[in-house]
């Protein structure tokens, strides 16, 4: 059993409510964590509340200190992190080893490295005999809702700043992966932060807007999917809460006639299919000129084909199983919608005949532009593949829907590269490579894909406030 972490103590829910957590490769139950009601929230907003002024005060390199504690944490750890989350989320063991665990030290240490440099500025104003400078402040109390898809890294997106820049913090994970956030905020504990600064809710849905709309929360950073995303706009809207907002996507993949496709088949079967298509910026719509669409469709269905289905914690696997059965029978569901509307499934598109949550990754020919297929996010292994004929049509037809994460272009002509670049609107531009977050750069989305952006000194404006300050320096007062 997994208790809440409220005000630096472990206590369980105040209702004694919990909630199961399980093993997608199985099914099973791995074990069950408190369900935060609202007497929980009011807690820890108050707990956060309690702490905010002193950690604020906090000598900078102090903060820095503890940020890099817990990076070493993370790294003495490392492997029960990784199996944590493998276990929890079904991501492959490799993945979580050589992606989760050392971006999530790495993210702690490249804002551990900020700390002692966020600063304002003296700038020239029109009055005579003034002095204007600004400082950046905290922005007080966060409330930081991940995903389920990648728990601990994505935590970490979210923490290192905002601890960073002085705020306290309430983390809520979601309810399908709470695990390896759980072990997170335990080495965070270890680690010194003062009773308050860090506090962990695990819950479901509820959890997350009782948050939202608490008026004792001055900021939410969300990730997760853009219906959500609007659930929690509206329950900040009475408090006009910050908001920092990464959902969803749909990100086009553009694969131009000079392309290398071996190379283009390769670097989009692994951002097509990387956590099993379970990933925000995932390559999801594939557009191909018409004379090499076959022949891409093709060697992506026997791509697709021969990767070993299997659990994370197998070293053969290559594909791990989706979170959920709700899941696996909403991908399910938009494969089948595919196939009604007329979209010719080259190959897979089926649940795996074993315990746990695995579905074949489904390849789709034939698909056009209205085809919910190639407009809905479907957060799993599905690969819609779509032709073009002019060149000229591709910007319209990548920027058509409401998403704007990111998108992949695969040319050997770099002034088609960048031109696409500039024009189509997104967060983040793959060009001849896979989707990859760094913590020196920006992440975020256009349009309906969010607000806001993460990471970098990007992350820096979105976890605190601006504030000028005037001083007359003549004699006598205006």
């Amino acid at each position: 059993m997994s208790d809440l972490f409220i005000g630096g103590a472990w206590s369980p829910a105040a209702t004694g409510r919990s909630f199961p957590t399980l093993n997608p490769a199985d099914g099973t139950v791995i074990t069950t964590c408190a369900e935060a009601g609202p007497a929980d929230v009011d807690r820890a907003v108050g707990a956060a509340r309690e702490a905010a002024d002193a950690w604020a005060a906090h000598p900078e390199h102090l903060r820095a200190r503890l940020l890099w504690r817990v990076a070493d944490l993370i790294e003495a750890n490392a492997e029960e992190l990784a199996e944590l989350e493998s276990r929890d989320s079904g991501q492959l063991l490799g993945v979580a080893r050589e992606v989760s665990v050392p971006g999530t030290a790495e993210h702690f240490r490249y804002f551990a490295g900020w700390c002692t440099k966020i600063q304002g500025a003296v700038l020239p104003v029109a009055f005579p005999d003034t002095l204007h400078y600004t400082r950046r402040e905290p922005v007080g109390v966060c409330a930081l809702i991940t995903p389920w898809n990648f728990p601990l890294m994505i935590a970490a997106w979210k923490l290192a700043p905002a601890l960073a820049c002085g705020n306290t913090v309430i983390i809520k994970p979601a309810e399908q992966t709470p695990l390896s956030t759980v072990r997170l905020v335990e080495l965070m504990s270890e680690a010194g932060f003062p009773p308050g600064v860090v506090n962990l809710l695990t819950g479901g849905p509820g959890t997350g807007r009782a948050l939202a709309a608490h008026p004792g929360v001055d900021k939410i950073s969300f990730t997760g999917s853009t219906e959500v995303g609007r659930s929690l706009v509206s329950a900040a809207a009475g408090g006009l809460k910050r908001l920092t907002l990464e959902l969803g996507g749909k990100a086009p993949s553009i694969i131009a006639a000079d392309a290398d496709l071996d190379a283009a088949v390769a670097g989009n079967l692994t951002g097509a299919l990387f956590h099993s298509g379970q990933v925000c910026a995932a390559y999801a719509r594939f557009y191909v000129d018409r004379e090499r669409a076959d022949e891409f469709t093709e060697k992506m269905a026997a791509g697709a084909a021969a990767l070993r289905i299997g659990p994370g914690d197998d070293p053969a696997s290559r594909l791990g199983p989706l979170v959920s059965e709700e899941h696996l029978r909403s991908v399910d569901a938009h494969v089948r919608g595919a196939v009604y509307e007329g979209a010719d499934l080259v190959g897979g598109g089926r649940r795996v005949d074993r315990p746990g949550f695995f579905y074949e990754p489904a390849v789709f020919a034939g698909v056009t532009d209205d085809m919910a297929i190639a407009r809905e996010e479907v957060f799993g292994p599905v690969i819609p593949v779509l032709a073009y004929d002019d060149p000229d049509e591709l910007v319209a037809r990548a920027n058509a829907l409401e998403y704007g994460l990111a998108a992949s272009i695969w040319t050997r002509d770099l002034s088609t590269a960048h031109r696409l670049a500039a024009r189509i609107r997104a967060g983040a531009i793959f060009i001849n490579m896979i989707h990859v977050p760094d913590a020196a750069t920006t992440w975020g989305g256009y349009k309906a894909s969010g607000w806001g952006r993460e990471m970098g000194p990007y992350a820096i404006d979105a976890y605190t406030e601006v504030k000028g300050v005037w001083t007359h320096l003549g004699p006598g007062s205006r």
